[in-house]
């Protein structure tokens, strides 16, 4: 039938196009050579498979105590708007910036932590865009020449490590910062603040060598740790200290051809990083199986929706029209001050996470969540400092100190939604814990109950162990009169247990747990229970 279709529709055109009769079987010879021949080709198309494509670019600002290129406070937090500034930071004609020695030095102490080289020639550019929140409508950062280059970062996704490649560590300064607001009449406007203009602002730039939306949580998770350990940012994401913009793009399997470029902006967490670039990843593929052409733009993340936005098309390079800074001389850094900057250096998470484990003796799971904060790190350790090293064993103190950070300590700094820095409870108070726990004085339940006490009050373990009578019942009697109690109380449950159902002992037990008000040891209650009931058979 399709065969005949051709011939119809080739014989009616030559007939209209004056077509002399005696070509028709020519046309229809070629349509049927071209028909044969096209049938077996799209009989075996496959789908396309795709993969991911992701390169970070990081944005952290640099705790110095002042801005990049003045005088200026750089703490801006929590002050009032445009109180920060000067005629250098407000962009005023005839102004001379000044370089931030000490915002070079913590951008080689970076760019040194990510194993890049330090060069020995740097120098800053004008950065030319027209957005409303630049004070001189450019931007002092680096273009050809950074400070920090071809580095790596190792990551480890599901038991495999990997490195991600570094391209750049450069310096620049923040913009300002723009409060978008909606008059009563619906009409939207923008008010701005130009106390972070000016603030350090060093950029990671990575490689285009992550291949999922995890491979990129995990990644700037531990960039996130290296900066905080040592000591160059505070990078809270939700302060804007530290931001991240991901470029995105998909490739068919097994080809070094990218499809089109797209950057995905406005993500303030780990958790809104991975749903964006899921999100985008899944949104690109989408439109290629729609025949939907991609362009390159930059998208903005909307975690209300879920979803990601067009913004604007996204530059290029050249659109910035980058020329060197012409009141900045460039940076001579010499090998002694690499020499001296590396050392201030301290000891970074990997090296600390194995040093937990081989000294302490702690499992590499254990050692790995206390070393993902530095703060969590040094209390960690300023713990085991405290404690007597008679009292208990290094190895013994260290899983205790461990279990209880990891385990109640972070649940009440979860549900206060606190920072180490915030609590009340001290390393202190957690060696008086666990000296009352090993005498025995203390079990399990009512141990957490004193340690919560602890921890929302600041007092001592002793304090709180007399105020609430929580100490553990040792008199032999008390407990037998106890046993016999709850037995008495639960003749069902003593009859199943009398009768093979083992089971029944747990809840045994639990009442004499709550009879004693958690202070009677569980073992004991257990042995006591099993002898009253072996005894009534």
């Amino acid at each position: 039938m399709k065969l005949v279709s051709h011939f119809t529709c080739l014989f009616t055109l030559s007939q209209v196009n004056r077509i002399e009769y005696i070509t028709a079987p020519y046309i229809f010879l070629s349509a049927t050579i071209y028909y044969w021949y096209t049938k077996p080709m799209a009989s075996t198309v496959t789908a396309v498979k795709y993969e991911t494509v992701i390169g970070l670019e990081v944005h952290a600002q640099l705790n110095t105590k002042s801005k990049m290129f003045c005088s200026c406070s750089a703490d801006y937090a929590n002050t009032p708007p445009n109180t920060h500034v000067c005629p250098v930071c407000l962009g005023m004609p005839g102004v001379l910036p000044v370089i931030n020695r000490r915002a070079v030095e913590f951008t080689m102490m970076t760019a040194l932590a990510l194993n890049c080289t330090v060069s020995e020639y740097s120098k800053f550019d004008r950065k030319n865009y027209p957005y409303p929140d630049l004070m001189k409508g450019y931007q002092i950062s680096q273009f050809d020449a950074p400070i920090g280059v071809k580095g790596k970062l190792t990551i480890e996704v599901d038991g495999q490590k990997k490195d991600i490649g570094i391209t750049r560590v450069h310096l620049e300064e923040d913009v300002s910062k723009l409060i978008h607001r909606t008059s009563f009449d619906g009409k939207g406007y923008s008010l701005m603040d130009v106390n972070r203009s000016g603030v350090p602002l060093m950029e990671v730039v990575g490689e285009p060598d992550l291949r999922s939306p995890e491979e990129a949580r995990q990644y700037l998770m531990k960039l996130h740790t290296i900066l905080q350990y040592i000591g160059v940012s505070l990078a809270n994401m939700e302060e804007g200290s530290f931001r991240c913009d991901a470029n995105i793009s998909i490739r068919p399997e097994g080809t070094d051809k990218l499809l089109t470029k797209v950057e995905v902006k406005n993500m303030n967490s780990f958790r809104a990083v991975f749903r964006a670039l899921e999100y985008e990843a899944q949104r690109q593929r989408k439109a290629l199986e729609e025949g939907v052409r991609l362009v390159q733009e930059t998208r903005g993340w909307v975690e209300a929706e879920g979803k990601t936005v067009s913004q604007r098309s996204k530059e290029f390079a050249h659109d910035y029209r980058y020329f060197p800074e012409p009141d900045l001389p460039p940076l001579s850094v010499s090998r002694k001050w690499v020499e001296e900057v590396k050392a201030l250096l301290p000891e970074l998470p990997e090296a600390r996470r194995d040093r937990f484990v081989t000294e302490f003796g702690l499992s590499l799971y254990d050692a790995n969540l206390l070393t993902g904060t530095k703060a969590m790190a040094d209390y960690f350790e300023a713990i085991l400092k405290t404690g007597k090293p008679e009292d208990l064993p290094l190895t013994n103190r260290a899983k205790l100190a461990g279990n209880w950070l990891l385990g109640e300590f972070t649940r009440l700094l979860n549900a206060g939604n606190l920072e180490i820095s915030q609590v009340k409870i001290t390393p202190g108070h957690f060696c008086q814990l666990f000296d009352l726990i090993n005498k025995g004085s203390l079990n399990g339940p009512a141990a957490k109950q004193v340690f919560e006490e602890m921890f929302n009050t600041g007092k001592s373990a002793a304090d709180v162990v007399a105020q609430k009578g929580l100490s553990q019942i040792s008199d032999s009697g008390e407990l037998e009169i106890m046993a016999e109690k709850v037995i008495a109380d639960n003749p069902q449950a003593a009859a199943d247990f009398n009768a093979g159902k083992e089971s029944a002992m747990k809840f045994l037990v639990g009442q004499f747990m709550k009879a004693s008000r958690g202070r009677a040891n569980p073992q004991i209650a257990t042995q006591l229970l099993k002898n009253k009931l072996g005894a009534n058979k």
